[in-house]
């Protein structure tokens, strides 16, 4: 048999990339909700994909740019979801913007991908206005997320969903680490709170099921529901925010 063709930001192969955007989409939007009092304003999505956050964020009232470096994903982006959204191609260690241009920044796809997080944290910081709010996703360094993420997800030929090499142990930050870089630049942390499959088992199924070509990447968050676990230690996944004095 073979192999299924694993390519990022591309609608005619297995999208690792897009798999965990979907499967991520309801508690990312759901933990926006959670922290922030307002929803409006301007707000910078980077490492944006095809888009389906920064849509989700224009539906809850912010005035929307969306960075990806991918302009194979920013095309895609922008053929899903029109012209609401500013996308532009670009990388989160050199963001064009002016100081003080954003409300909120998102990272999603980016913490766990930088090999220079302290850059990125620095042009977020710089990019945001005083008051404003820094979100995140990210993958933790544990046993249980190497044996994901460096494992099942880019190793094992049978699961695997990503390119070999798209993550590293190095590049995986547990929540102390990144709430040292965040406090580097002058972001204040708030909050962390990891998340989850519902069942676990639901991920091993919902992978191989996508392998052997029974489902699609957009079937993955009904297959694979993830929920919000804000009371115990992040053991793989998990989000957080900062704010800007």
């Amino acid at each position: 048999m073979t192999a299924p063709h694993i390519e990022l930001d591309s609608p005619d192969a297995i999208d690792g990339r897009h798999i965990r955007a979907v499967a991520f989409q309801k508690v990312r939007v759901e933990y926006v909700q959670r922290v922030l009092e307002r929803r409006d304003g301007r707000a910078l999505v980077v490492g944006s994909g095809r888009g389906d956050l920064a849509a989700a964020l224009s539906g809850l009232g912010f005035d929307v740019t969306a960075v990806d470096p991918s302009p194979s994903a920013t095309a895609l982006a922008r053929q899903r979801h029109g012209d609401r959204i500013v996308h532009e191609t670009g990388t989160a260690e050199d963001l064009g913007h002016e100081d003080g241009s954003f409300d909120l920044a998102y990272y999603a796809d980016t913490f766990e991908i930088t090999p220079d997080l302290d850059r990125v944290v620095g042009h977020a910081a710089r990019v945001l206005r005083p008051g404003g709010a820094l979100m995140y996703d990210t993958v933790a360094r544990t046993l249980v997320s190497r044996l994901i993420y460096l494992g099942a997800f880019q190793g094992v030929p049978q699961t695997r969903i990503m390119p070999r090499g798209r993550y590293a142990a190095a590049r995986l930050r547990p929540p102390a680490e990144v709430a040292r870089v965040l406090e580097r630049h002058g972001l204040h942390g708030e909050d962390v709170c990891g998340f989850k499959p519902t069942r676990p088992r639901d991920l091993v199924t919902a992978v191989l099921a996508r392998r052997r070509g029974r489902i699609t990447d957009d079937d993955i968050a009904e297959a694979c529901p993830f929920v919000l676990d804000p009371d115990h230690r992040p053991v793989v996944t998990y989000l957080g925010y900062a704010r800007k004095p």
